[in-house]
């Protein structure tokens, strides 16, 4: 009994180790020390239309960001946001047409730089795609409107 659970001790730590996930959902995330939303910018085109997602970061918990896009069916994945710093803030810019492709998005947040370059985020959000709730606008400056109301405040 004992050397199983001394052969079990590895697997448990590395299940503890692991970051956590959770689903974004809505267009407006918020959570200790993290924001995360979403807005869309319409164009003339659909091709040229942009979502803006903007993660804020405010208590600077955490220091990189890494975003990316999803194939829900075949599991091929596609860098949106290779690695970044993250300061107190960051807007990741995708154009919608991309969604049709990597539906799926992921934002992996990172402590330290040390655990972005070994890839073990603290936390990754994601989402099923642009969420429903999303609103759309057609200029920048009432995008920018927006998305600076949806900031959570610094404690």
């Amino acid at each position: 009994m004992i050397l199983i659970a001394l052969l079990a001790l590895p697997l448990l730590a590395q299940l503890l180790a692991q970051a956590e996930t959770v689903h974004g959902g809505d267009s407006v995330f918020l959570s200790p020390g993290i924001g995360i939303a979403w807005g869309v910018l319409r164009a003339p085109t659909e091709e040229e239309t942009v979502v803006v997602t903007r993660i804020s970061n405010p208590m600077a918990r955490y220091a990189y960001l890494r975003a990316e896009g999803v194939n829900p069916f075949t599991g091929r994945r596609t860098a949106v946001v290779e690695g970044v710093p993250l300061g107190a803030r960051a807007d990741v810019k995708s154009p919608r047409a991309g969604f049709a492709d990597f539906p799926r998005r992921e934002f992996h947040l990172f402590a330290t730089e040390a655990e972005w370059r070994a890839r073990k985020p603290a936390l990754t959000v994601y989402y099923l795609g642009v969420p429903d709730t999303t609103p759309e606008f057609t200029s920048q400056a009432a995008l920018d409107a927006y998305l600076a109301g949806t900031q959570p405040p610094a404690r």
